[in-house]
């Protein structure tokens, strides 16, 4: 099927995804993780699916999560490392020990996106949006268009100091722990697992005093990554990520408005709520619809922050560069925007740049790849409040539902299968 007149839709569609994504943050509640503002937006969208995109079905589907321990981490780490530095002056075993294991929860939590210390926080109910349009013949193959609806509680240190502070202040912090480790050891090698430091010679208990005092500095920044995120502050997503879940919206609105119907193709848009408290949504859904899906070629494209067109990209690996997606459908997106001359490059989400929903879906089986419009090195209205309805790039969001369109189409005309 021939999609060129989608794609010159691209203008309205952009101007379309802003004035949706306008009315939904003037209209309902913030949208933290498990919030009922996320459900709000969600009952919206489905609800436009239905109506205004020729959905056969749009299901909302609940489930269990923990959303404070994402960033609750910080509360057992640093706390750990604290006390580490004050164990080092009598017992300096306990230091690598309680620093270590604080480490461990970072990676597992934050690095990995793992549930371990979930239980230890407030239980919510994250909802799920999942909404099918079937074609008019036998489906031989499905295009699933996925989104996060909801939006990320406040970073205060990269809304002041943009992200090269807001990197370093994480970077120092984990400076200061391993440094706390190394001299630790360095000391238990020269005195034995039970060696104190008062009933070493002058010279050395001298040399690691000194050692420990200058370790000192860190304290201020380990004590500052406490302040991390801000639960009280919810910014209004606008771009991260309301702008993912309207990329499919918008294609689906497109086909419904020109009356194109697709005969083999079966297209579905998945909004995954709970991204920001670590691919919560992505993974529930996941394990609902385990099993599934398995009958054609089934891609998905998981859209993450669409703003500056110089940043259009296709993640190959993502999960803080820990999970390579599926070669055929990046190589998929990414010939499809070259085709149509839009901007793009071949990239990945490296360590601390976080994941999209794609690192689940990827890890469930599902073949996928995330793709983004936003520059890596973060900015400052990344997870701040400058992420509004006013401070969108049409161009970006133009170029990349242009994109998404010819992928469909070359897709639909049996591309990568």
């Amino acid at each position: 099927m021939d999609l060129q007149k989608i794609i010159d839709k691209k203008d309205w569609a952009a101007k379309y995804m802003v004035d949706e994504i306008t009315h939904i943050i003037k209209t309902f509640k913030k949208r933290d993780p498990g919030s009922e503002g996320e459900l709000e937006a969600c009952e919206y969208m489905a609800e436009v699916l239905k109506k205004d995109c020729g959905c056969d079905s749009a299901e909302i589907e609940g489930f269990k999560e923990n959303p404070g321990s994402f960033f609750g981490w910080i509360y057992f780490t640093i706390t750990f490392v604290l006390i580490s530095i004050a164990l080092y002056f009598v017992f300096p075993l306990a230091s690598v020990i309680l620093i270590s294991f604080g480490l461990f929860i970072a990676l597992m939590q934050f690095g990995f996106y793992k549930k371990f210390v979930d239980k230890a926080f407030k239980e919510k109910t994250g909802h799920n949006v999942t909404a099918v349009k079937k074609p008019t013949g036998e489906v031989k193959r499905r295009l699933v268009f996925n989104g996060h609806p909801d939006a990320a509680w406040e970073w205060p240190v990269n809304y002041a100091l943009g992200g090269v502070g807001f990197e370093s202040h994480a970077i120092i912090c984990a400076i200061g722990a391993v440094y706390y480790i190394v001299i630790s050891i360095i000391y238990i090698a020269k005195h034995g697992l039970m060696g104190l430091l008062l009933n070493t010679d002058a010279a050395t208990s001298e040399w690691f005093v000194k050692c420990a005092l200058w370790g000192l500095l860190f304290v201020p920044f380990e004590i500052g990554l406490y302040f991390m995120w801000n639960e009280r502050r919810i910014v209004d997503g606008a771009n991260d990520n309301l702008t993912g879940c309207y990329m499919g919206i918008a294609v689906l609105k497109a086909l419904q408005d020109e009356g194109i119907e697709l005969e083999n193709t079966e297209l579905a848009v998945v909004l995954t709520g709970s991204e920001e408290a670590g691919l919560r949504g992505s993974k529930a859904w996941c394990e609902a619809h385990k099993g599934e899906w398995q009958d054609v070629p089934t891609f998905f494209f998981s859209y993450d922050t669409i703003y500056d067109p110089k940043y259009l990209m296709v993640n190959y690996r993502d999960l803080n560069g820990t999970v390579k997606a599926d070669k055929d459908v990046c190589d998929l997106f990414l010939e499809a925007a070259q085709a149509i001359d839009v901007p793009i490059t071949k990239g990945w989400v490296p360590p601390l740049g976080g994941a999209t929903d794609n690192a689940a879906f990827t890890q469930a089986g599902f073949r996928s790849t995330g793709i983004t419009g936003l520059n890596h090195k973060l900015e400052d209205y990344y997870h701040t409040r400058r992420d509004t309805y006013d401070n969108m790039n049409e161009e970006g969001l133009a170029n990349c539902f242009a994109a998404t369109v010819k992928a469909l189409e070359m897709f639909d005309n049996g591309a990568k299968q």
